[in-house]
């Protein structure tokens, strides 16, 4: 190795075997170690880099996916990236549950409905949800609308609906959900990027 050339994290744990027969001549016995070694989780593994979705902060992640039997691509480990200059490596609590996202026993994976007095959940299709919401909101817009003030000032909103974006938005959906809440007459917005 050359005088001065600094030692990251990263190249250290690259050293690999020739670090075991270097720390073994240094006076180490690496026996155990090397007998109770495991195997990783993410070896073999595919790295890619991305950002955290939560905040605007820009905290890089780096993300280990892999080959399943079944030839789908699934998703192993999620953590901070060492080498970004944002983070340094490091994660919030919700960065570090960012893998929750995408792989989560609890998620739901289609939309359930409840009928007013039915105490079940029953599943139905994505279609009969989102008709089911737009007739919502068009009903609620349509009783609520305030087309002028109390002093005659054409005002043009709804103060029956509120909306609050998800911490998961990135900065363009939160923009295009404002923009769309906006049209419909919302006053009421909220963007929850640190709830």
């Amino acid at each position: 190795m050359e005088a001065g050339m600094e030692v990251s994290r990263r190249r250290f744990l690259s050293i690999g075997p020739v670090g075991v027969l270097g720390g073994s001549a240094l006076g180490f016995d690496l026996t155990e170690s090397i007998r109770v070694q495991q195997r990783l989780r993410i070896e073999g593994a595919t790295l890619s880099h991305s950002l955290c979705p939560y905040c605007a902060v820009g905290c890089s992640l780096v993300a280990y996916t892999k080959k399943a039997a079944n030839g789908r691509t699934e998703l192993l480990q999620i953590e901070g990236d060492p080498d970004s200059p944002v983070n340094e490596g490091t994660l919030c609590p919700k960065g570090a549950t960012s893998l929750q996202l995408a792989v989560s026993r609890r998620r739901v994976p289609h939309p359930l409905y409840r009928a007013p007095g039915a105490a079940e959940w029953k599943q139905v299709s994505w279609e009969f949800a989102l008709d089911r919401l737009a007739r919502n909101i068009k009903a609620s817009r349509d009783a609520t609308f305030v087309t002028q003030d109390a002093d005659g000032n054409v005002v043009n909103r709804c103060e029956g609906i509120a909306f609050a974006g998800g911490a998961a938005f990135s900065s363009e959906e939160g923009y295009l959900a404002t923009k769309l809440m906006r049209g419909l007459g919302l006053v009421h917005l909220e963007q929850q990027a640190r709830v």
